[in-house]
């Protein structure tokens, strides 16, 4: 399985964004994932999907005027600040 990186945003401007970000939030944790509280739309998560099929499938909770953007993290090939436990997760998955 390999660990991607998905950021987010949604449109505040729509009469239902809590129920919208409740409903997205919901179909992302089908998938093994975790997050770092700095970060509020960004989650790490594991799949042995391609990007593209985890756009796809996350895409279905989205509207046209939100955005998503999904990438693979390579071994070595990625640093950040981040929480203790977020980079753990990172690393036992990679």
């Amino acid at each position: 399985m390999a660990v991607y990186m998905v950021t987010w945003n949604l449109n505040k401007e729509r009469g239902n964004y809590a129920q919208a970000r409740q409903a997205f939030i919901q179909h992302l944790d089908r998938y093994p994932n975790v997050s770092d509280a700095g970060l509020e739309s960004v989650r790490w998560l594991s799949s042995s999907a391609t990007a593209n099929q985890i756009s796809d499938d996350l895409r279905l909770k989205l509207d046209l005027n939100d955005r998503i953007f999904v990438t693979k993290l390579n071994n070595g090939e990625h640093q950040g600040w981040l929480s203790k436990n977020v980079w753990e997760w990172i690393n036992a998955r990679m």
